[in-house]
C-alpha cells in the first residue's frame, strides 16, 4: 500500500510502470549472478531501490543531459532512463559503470525496457569531461569524493544530485573544507532520516 501511495504522489504513468515491472524482473533474474542488490534488500527492491530512485528523478527539471556515475544495478541512472522516456524523450542519459559484467546488465536491461542510454564501461577519472546539466550518485562515495566527480563531469551552471542517510551533515561538515558550493536538503519520502542533497556551483575552497 505505501508503495502504491508513492508511486501515486510521484506521478508514475501506468506506461512508465509497466517498463519499471519490466526492469524488475531483469534485475531478479540478474542478481543472482553478480549481486546488483543486497539479498537483503530485494524484500523491498521498490522502496528501497526503484521509488527512491524516482524521487530524484523528480528533484529537477529534465535537463539536457543527465550523467549518472558509479551506476550499478541501475539506480538511479536506469530509473532516470525509464521515467524520461516518456516525459522527456530527448533527454540524453548517460552512466558510467567500470564494472563490465554490471555494464551488460545495464545495457540488456535498457534494451528489454525499450529504452535508450549510454553506458561507458570506463572509470568515472578517466572518462572525458562530459559537462553534463545533471549529475547523480547513489551510495557510491563520500561527498568530498563525489564533489570531485561533480567538478570534473558537471556543467558549470549545473546540479548534482546526491542521496544520503543519516550522516549526511556530518558529509557536509568534512566537504566544506575543500570545496564551495551550495545545497539544498530534500527530505526523502523513503527513509526517515535521509534526504536529497542538491548541490550547486560546485569550486575548489
Amino acid at each position: 500500500m505505501r508503495e502504491q501511495n508513492l508511486l501515486a504522489q510521484l506521478n508514475v504513468s501506468r506506461e512508465t510502470m509497466e517498463r519499471l515491472e519490466i526492469f524488475e524482473q531483469v534485475l531478479l533474474k540478474w542478481n543472482p549472478k553478480i549481486n546488483l542488490v543486497s539479498r537483503a534488500s530485494l524484500n523491498n527492491l521498490w522502496t528501497r531501490h526503484i521509488i527512491d530512485s524516482i524521487q530524484v528523478y523528480r528533484s529537477v527539471e529534465a535537463p539536457d543531459h543527465w550523467l549518472d556515475i558509479g551506476s550499478g544495478g541501475g539506480f538511479p541512472g536506469l530509473i532516470v532512463g525509464i521515467m524520461a522516456a516518456e516525459e522527456a524523450p530527448n533527454v540524453v542519459v548517460t552512466l558510467i559503470e567500470s564494472d563490465q559484467r554490471k555494464s551488460v546488465f545495464l545495457r540488456t536491461a535498457a534494451r528489454e525496457c525499450g529504452i535508450k542510454i549510454n553506458v561507458l564501461s570506463e572509470r568515472i577519472e578517466q572518462v572525458e569531461r562530459l559537462a553534463a546539466n545533471v549529475l547523480s550518485a547513489r551510495a557510491l562515495a563520500d561527498l568530498n569524493t563525489l564533489l570531485g566527480f561533480a567538478d570534473h563531469h558537471l556543467d558549470p551552471d549545473g546540479i548534482a544530485l546526491f542521496p544520503k542517510g543519516v550522516t549526511w551533515r556530518k558529509e557536509l561538515e568534512e566537504a566544506r573544507q575543500n570545496w564551495r558550493f551550495e545545497v539544498d536538503p530534500i527530505k526523502s519520502l523513503t527513509e526517515p532520516d535521509a534526504v536529497i542533497l542538491k548541490v550547486r556551483g560546485v569550486a575548489r575552497a
